[in-house]
Formats: C-alpha cells, structure tokens, sequence
C-alpha cells in the first residue's frame, strides 16, 4: 500500500524504469561518494547492482517522479529462487532461516545526497517497510549495517557498545564468516569488543555511528556477532536483526509512553519451539497496526499521510 506524506510517496517500484532509477541512486552513492568498486559495465551504466538483484523487490521514496531513497527487499521465497540471501556471503544466518514463516532481508539502502538533512526520506522507508511487513507477515527482518572503510578500529567506541549492549539472542545470532573475506584481510579485525567494556563511551560510540545504525537501534534492532571487512566495497558491516514484533515495542514506547499501549491489537504467535519465542507484527487487523507505525514514525507530518490502496502482485 503506497503512503504519500505531501508530495513524497514511498512503495515498491512497479517498471524496469524505475528499477533502473534504484540502481542509478546506489550507484551514486555507493561508487561516486563511498568508492566501492564497480565493473566497466556498471560504470558505463552508472548502475550498481549484483546478482541478487534478479529477483529482489525494490522499495522506493519519490518526490514527484524523482527516486530519493531505496531498499532492497529480499523474502525466503526470493531467497529460494536465488540459492541463498545476499548477507549469507558475509554472515552464517543458519538460525534466522529456522524460523519458521516469512523472514526478509533488507540491503542496500541509500537516500539521494540533498534530501539527507530532512529525515522524512528515511522515515518514509522504515514506514514502507511496516507496511511490507504486515502484508508479507515477515516474522524477522535482517541485513548487514555499514560503516565507511575498512578498519573497524575507526568505529571502535561504537561496535564495542553494539557487542556490550545489543547484541542478538543466541538463537537468532548471526555469526560473521571471516573467511569469505577478501585475501589480505587479517581475520582478527572482526572481532567486535575491540575496546573493553570500561573504556567504552556511550556518547563516543553514538557520534561514530552511521544515521542508519542509529536508526536500527531506535527501533529496537540487535546485532549479530563480529564484523565483516568489505574491501570491495570500502567499509565494514555489522549484522542486524529485527524481530518484527518489536519494532512495534520499540515505537510504542518512545512515541505512545508504553510498550502496552496497542496491547489490544492481537499478535499472532507462530514460530518454532527450537529457537524460542517471537511474536509476529501485529497483523490481525494490519490496516489498522500500520497506521497506528506510520503515524507515530511520521509524527510531524502524520497529518498530511495518505494511504492508496495496492495489492502486491
């Protein structure tokens, strides 16, 4: 379902054109700002894709006919046609796939350089993907985060308190797979308490945070264990893990004044004993849990939202 907040909309793409726009804006922002590499193809393209984008869905923020902002949006059925999630080539999610039901993974997502300032771009894709969420009943939902380079001690007062703070239960921990790294890369650096637990500043760790880690954390987000060296791609990625229930939680708190307080929307419970206990977004009556998301996230603009009504093909 497509949500307009004035003259911004946020929703799947729906032509090659404007898949082809996706690819355009990560390609501007991973390859011209942040120097990933890239093949003569994609640069005489000015495209940034991989082969996991065949069967991928792209979420898109437009302003008018313009692409501002993207996710990339891979369910365990596009994963099956592919032989895998792209986060699998950094991180063994063995565990996340035991879940049984839907899980997705988020990647590649980027916000056009002169709308960055105003955070209404991002907060359209994280009300995108509520939305997505309860049409597609994702129970978990995960990625890799990145930091710019590839020395981790950059970012040492940051990954340090995401490993003493939040990291993700044991039964839904990913576990970084330093030998996918790129030769040359020494396996020790994806350790994670680089600092110890003392030494690390809470305030230090937030202002070497990229904006997207911060967000994850805001809504409830926890980590997987060690860091990933993409030399490829200039950085170094931590692994992120949403259960999808507590996005609810989380925003119900900072915006409503208590986690209890949609506690009359049912949750749906349906996961696997092996791996414990997650609840599902709300999704018995969805229209109504992602409006009470969307206008708790859109707080300042929650007046101006409008919802068109769209069927996923």
């Amino acid at each position: 379902m497509p949500i307009k907040v004035r003259d911004f909309e946020v929703r799947m793409t729906r032509t090659p054109l404007e898949r082809k726009q996706v690819r355009r804006l990560r390609y501007e922002c991973f390859v011209e700002e942040e120097k990933a590499s890239c093949t003569e193809e994609q640069k005489q393209l000015g495209e940034e894709y991989d082969s996991y984008d065949r069967f991928a869905e792209y979420m898109g923020v437009f302003h008018g006919e313009k692409l501002v902002g993207t996710y990339r949006i891979i369910d365990r059925s596009a994963a099956e046609k592919m032989g895998g999630f792209y986060t699998e080539t950094e991180f063994d999610i063995s565990k996340i796939k035991r879940v049984r039901g839907n899980i997705a993974e988020m990647s590649r997502a980027a916000v056009a350089r002169d709308y960055r300032d105003n955070g209404l771009v991002m907060r359209l894709l994280w009300a995108g993907l509520g939305e997505y969420i309860a049409k597609k009943e994702v129970m978990v939902l995960f990625g890799v985060a990145s930091f710019l380079g590839t020395r981790p001690v950059k970012s040492a007062h940051a990954i340090s308190y995401l490993y003493y703070h939040h990291l993700a239960p044991q039964p839904l921990r990913a576990t970084v797979e330093s030998g996918k790294m790129a030769d040359g890369v020494n396996p020790k650096q994806t350790r994670m308490n680089i600092l110890p637990r003392a030494f690390v500043d809470e305030k230090d760790a937030f202002a070497e945070m990229p904006p997207l880690v911060k967000g994850y954390l805001r809504l409830g987000a926890k980590f997987g264990k060690g860091v990933f060296i993409d030399a490829p791609f200039n950085c170094h990625d931590v692994f992120v893990t949403v259960e999808t229930r507590k996005i609810s939680a989380s925003y119900q708190k900072h915006f409503l004044g208590s986690e209890n307080a949609l506690n009359h929307l049912k949750v749906k419970d349906d996961i696997v004993k092996a791996i414990g206990k997650i609840m599902l977004f709300p999704v018995t009556g969805p229209f109504k849990a992602v409006q009470t998301f969307v206008q708790s996230l859109l707080r300042d603009s929650a007046a101006d939202v409008e919802y068109i009504e769209e069927k996923y093909e």
